[in-house]
């Protein structure tokens, strides 16, 4: 009896460890499968962005799987079930079999604009071409639209690309400060009339902005020849002094006509790059050439940076400044070579602290202040400082010009260390300035005083030394030592220097002796009113 009760309690305790090990098998099986779906179900953000914006197929076998985790799904819930996706054909193979994805068709920006937080904007990825055809304006414009929102931001227009721009603003006031705009292929302006409207005064345009900074290797081509043919020929104030030696009119060589340009352009012409009412501006290393008018200005700007570029334009192309200063104070110029076909550099009314050093200049007409008082307007220039230039070929060399009828000065002048080749008109002060074929007359003029020559040196082949200043307000304080200037004759009549109501000091001996200058000061001189003063 015994034995059969202890017979009975070990069936019964095996029946139990049966079922125990039993149920523990299908709770582990269930909850493996319960963890594989949710895991399927339950991707990270990152895997469900890229499987939103990826457009490659997908394989036979990954559908299969993804059904089968579904119908397990739906099965284990009782749900209605889902009607099976359609399966994609597989991906054909080439002659290796090998599977041949299919890259995503490229999705052109802004659809796709750079990540949050990117400080790098390149043009491409919005919609830029740069194969010098299609129009790359508005991909400029929503670049620069992004980067302007970020400090510090960098604007790419890459190498190796050739971008067609029509006229174009990077504008603020509301722009973050310091924003690079890098640039290392090459900008070209359009050549057809309709682009330009009824003419504007620039072309690429930087305004009200802090910080700014133009660099790169690239190029700027305003492609002007259209425009200086209708301005052909070019006539400068200074031209009436320079008279060939068979005594007839200069005869220039005719502008070529370029066979892509089909309409007139606007008789106003556009400078190539102006940055206007912006503070901390630098430009270098960028070339820009041939601009329908000025190269590169600065209007109403302060404390600015130029060094290590270049401006390249034909010597006999018509108003073709290099780099342009106007109303723009604290500025530094230097390193830099611009051969252009008017001056090299012009400094206008309301510029003061200009400091211009290590400059090659020519063909052009050198480097001057003015011309000031057009239209007896008032003009306000002081402290400047040229020194360490070599000029080549220049119709002019140092000049200040002034118009008759004009208000105001020009004083605290330095040019020092001017080395000259073959220049017409190496020193040059000319308060009768005129671009027309008369000018009217007048008793009042912008006042020059205080004005150094120092080691000014070289060739010249029309005259070497030009003063011819107002009788009213003549010409003061003019200082002249280390000159030494040789003739070397070409095809122009040649001249002594010339001076008219210049007073001031020969500090040393000068070579052509410059005996025409008198020394000291004015017995009398008109005193400008009040108005008048700057």
């Amino acid at each position: 009896m015994i034995m059969r009760r202890s017979l009975r309690l070990r069936s019964i305790t095996m029946i139990m460890l049966m079922a125990v090990l039993v149920w523990s098998i299908t709770l582990e099986t269930c909850i493996a499968r319960r963890g594989r779906h949710w895991r399927h179900n339950h991707r990270s953000s990152s895997d469900l962005s890229d499987s939103l914006s990826s457009t490659k197929p997908k394989s036979h076998s990954h559908h299969s799987h993804h059904s089968s985790h579904n119908n397990n799904h739906n099965h284990h819930h009782k749900s209605k079930p889902k009607p099976k996706p359609k399966l994609k054909t597989p991906p054909k193979s080439d002659h290796n079999n090998s599977p041949v994805v299919s890259r995503p068709p490229k999705i052109q920006p802004p659809s796709l604009p750079p990540p949050k937080g990117s400080k790098v904007f390149n043009v491409m990825d919005f919609g830029a071409k740069g194969d010098g055809k299609c129009d790359d304006t508005k991909a400029f414009e929503a670049a620069w639209a992004a980067a302007c929102k970020v400090e510090a931001s960098m604007m790419i227009i890459p190498p190796e690309y050739t971008f067609l721009v029509g006229p174009i603003s990077f504008s603020g006031p509301y722009c973050q400060a310091n924003i690079v705009f890098q640039l290392d292929g090459t900008i070209i302006a359009p050549t057809d009339s309709k682009s330009w409207g009824k003419g504007l005064m620039w072309w690429i345009d930087f305004t009200k902005l802090k910080g700014i900074k133009v660099q790169g290797k690239g190029v700027i081509d305003g492609r002007g020849s259209g425009w200086w043919q209708q301005d052909y020929p070019f006539i400068d104030g200074e031209t009436k002094l320079i008279v060939p030696l068979n005594n007839s009119v200069h005869q220039n060589t005719p502008m070529p006509i370029r066979s892509e340009l089909d309409w007139k352009m606007p008789s106003i012409k556009p400078t190539a790059l102006r940055f206007y009412g912006s503070v901390g501006v630098e430009v270098s290393g960028i070339t820009i050439q041939n601009s329908p008018q000025c190269h590169l200005k600065f209007d109403n700007c302060v404390d600015v940076l130029v060094h290590d570029m270049v401006v390249s334009s034909p010597g006999d192309s018509p108003n073709t400044d290099g780099i342009h200063l106007q109303n723009t104070r604290d500025v530094l110029i230097h390193s830099t070579t611009l051969a252009c076909g008017d001056d090299c550099i012009s400094i206008q009314t309301g510029c003061s602290n200009v400091y211009v050093h290590n400059i090659n200049c020519g063909p052009g007409h050198g480097i001057s202040i003015g011309s000031l008082g057009k239209d007896s307007t008032k003009a306000c220039v002081s402290n400047i400082t040229v020194r360490d230039v070599a000029m080549h070929n220049t119709m002019t060399g140092v000049r200040i010009k002034t118009w008759q009828g004009g208000v105001g000065s020009v004083k605290g002048i330095l040019f020092s260390n001017i080395q000259l080749n073959e220049v017409q008109l190496p020193i040059v002060i000319d308060q009768f300035y005129c671009d027309h074929t008369t000018c009217k007359n007048q008793t009042s003029a912008v006042a020059v005083e205080g004005v150094t020559y120092e080691k000014i040196k070289g060739t010249y082949t029309v005259k070497p030394v030009h003063f011819a200043c107002s009788d009213n307000f003549p010409c003061v304080d003019v200082q002249l030592s280390g000159i030494e200037l040789k003739p070397v004759q070409e095809r122009y009549h040649m001249y002594d220097p010339f001076c008219w109501q210049t007073f001031g000091e020969l500090n040393t001996p000068t070579h052509p002796p410059i005996d025409c200058l008198q020394i000291g000061k004015p017995a009398r001189n008109r005193v400008q009113s009040d108005h008048d003063v700057c």
